[in-house]
């Protein structure tokens, strides 16, 4: 995507936004009908109604809506207070610091967000200039509009009349497939950087082009993103690592400066096409598995696994996994400066897990263990990918299953070609429950000694698909099982049954295999 197809280049020039009067569309001159409302917003909305207030479906519900999308989520604007929401709806909760909102439960875990509306105070251009500056006023319809972040966003659907209600010309942007900010861009981006992430989502994922002048603000307040929360960019990114259209994202973050300042590690490394390369295989690849994945009805990749491949190339710019054969001991040395440089950066700059940063430094020293361990006889063989192409040692591993999966997404990044798996199968934990339980006991039966197959043991992690698997060892040292690779010995529990005693080194650990539940394959929807 070249900036021709990018940025409009002439902006179109609007009225002022603060003196315009509100555009109604009739229900003929747009294509939203009730029939394509969720029937617990309709239920909100009338809910609402009946009682004497104002409610409208407002946001991304809408400029989905418009665009003939199915919306996420159903956000809905009221001039009922919070207090008055809770008296209205008894089962529903309050939410949110810096404004109150109020979640609707409409049953089997769904929820539908209702928000008074919100004044000027945080748009106003006249206020001083701070991050995230609070913003607790309640307002009007007119004012509730003029604060939201893009024209395509400000809009609102009214179901007695079944118009729309534009405010800031959100519906000739839709129309002309425009990304526009409301207000001056700059100062907005001041106010709340990540609106800048946000930008760049909208128009890669509709192939929107990103107005002129948002555009110029973009690259001037781009270094301004690293004064948001880190545990707010990091739940953007993963927005957009599963939106279904990072690769493009990437493209335009990484010219507009946003890669770098939401991944400092990758500074320098941007500046060599190769790496760039390598990125751009890695988000194609996401996207291509992202979307399989939806199309058939499994579950996608964990954010741990898809965040790993896209530190590959920073790994082997900076360490060469990929370039440098090492094995054994020499290969276990480089897992503490791998997983110290992740402490020192994106783990405090996205405020990642202690367990995720393990996840993903494990992922990496197993991606270069397989890639140097190959057996020469086989490496001709690049058509199928087969666990017969390794040593039986290293197939033995518990870990064997998830870094050859995630050694073919690699693959297939690298070079262009299919390796993953066309049909993605998903063992349900419902599947196995007496295999989990036979593994417990077996455990506490045998004491240290190791099952010849590795059996999933029940925890509360198991039990939550949310949550990654952990490792029983609470040691903050990673890759142990690479320790166990230095001495290249024989499967440890038959070394036991021979000698008629088991060995410390062979307890058995949580670990990913095909029998874990979601297989090698993650948890995510």
């Amino acid at each position: 995507m070249n900036k021709d197809n990018k940025v409009q280049e002439i902006p179109e020039e609007f009225p002022d936004m603060a003196e315009c009067e509100p555009t109604v569309i009739p229900p003929t001159e747009h294509p939203i009908t009730l029939d394509m409302i969720d029937k617990d917003a309709l239920f909100v909305l009338r809910t609402l109604s009946e009682a004497g207030f104002s409610g409208w479906l407002v946001g991304g519900g809408v400029r989905d809506l418009y665009l003939g999308k199915s919306p996420k989520d159903f956000d809905i604007s009221t001039d009922a207070r919070p207090g008055q929401l809770r008296k209205l709806f008894k089962r529903s909760t309050t939410i949110g610091r810096r404004f109150r909102l109020v979640q609707v439960f409409c049953g089997a875990g769904k929820a539908i967000e209702v928000s008074t509306l919100r004044s000027l105070s945080e748009h106003d251009l006249d206020g001083p200039v701070a991050v995230l500056a609070p913003n607790n006023t309640f307002g009007t319809l007119s004012e509730d509009a003029r604060r939201r972040d893009l024209t395509i966003n400000s809009l609102f659907y009214e179901i007695e009349n079944q118009t729309i209600i534009d405010y800031v010309h959100g519906t000739e942007d839709l129309k002309k497939g425009i990304i526009r900010v409301v207000g001056d861009a700059e100062r907005r981006f001041i106010h709340d950087p990540v609106r800048m992430m946000r930008v760049i989502r909208h128009a890669t994922r509709n192939s929107f082009k990103i107005e002129a002048h948002c555009w110029d603000a973009l690259l001037k307040s781009a270094d301004k993103l690293a004064l948001c929360p880190p545990s707010r960019l990091r739940d953007e990114f993963l927005k957009d690592l599963y939106s279904g259209a990072i690769a493009s994202w990437f493209e335009v973050a990484v010219e507009s400066g946003i890669y770098a300042a939401l991944f400092p590690i990758y500074t320098e490394a941007l500046a060599q096409e190769t790496t760039k390369a390598q990125l751009t295989g890695i988000f194609r690849t996401i996207d291509r598995t992202n979307l399989e994945c939806l199309e058939s009805g499994v579950h996608r990749q964990r954010d741990f696994f898809l965040l790993a491949l896209t530190l590959i190339p920073w790994a082997e710019y900076n360490f060469q996994i990929v370039s440098i054969p090492r094995k054994g001991a020499v290969l276990f040395q480089y897992s503490s400066i791998i997983r110290e440089a992740i402490d020192n950066s994106i783990g405090q700059s996205l405020n990642l897990s202690r367990s995720l940063r393990q996840e993903v430094t494990s992922l990496l020293l197993h991606l270069a263990q397989l890639m140097h361990n190959r057996l020469k006889e086989k490496k001709d063989e690049t058509s199928e990918i087969t666990p017969a192409l390794w040593p039986k040692w290293l197939q033995r591993k518990s870990y064997f299953a998830k870094a050859l999966l995630f050694y073919q997404f690699w693959l297939e990044a690298s070079s262009g070609n299919t390796y993953i798996p066309a049909q993605i199968e998903e063992v349900e934990p419902s599947d196995q429950p007496e295999e989990k339980k036979e593994s417990r006991s077996r455990r506490g039966r045998r004491g240290s000694r190791k099952s010849p197959s590795v059996k999933p043991v029940e925890t509360e992690e198991t039990a939550d698909s949310e949550k990654p698997i952990e490792i029983d060892n609470d040691n903050t040292e990673v890759n142990s099982d690479i320790e166990e690779d230095i001495e290249d010995i024989p499967r440890p529990e038959e070394n036991g049954k021979k000698n008629g005693r088991s060995n410390s080194k062979t307890r058995s650990r949580v670990a990913w295999a095909p029998n874990t539940p979601g297989g090698v394959f993650g948890f995510r929807k």
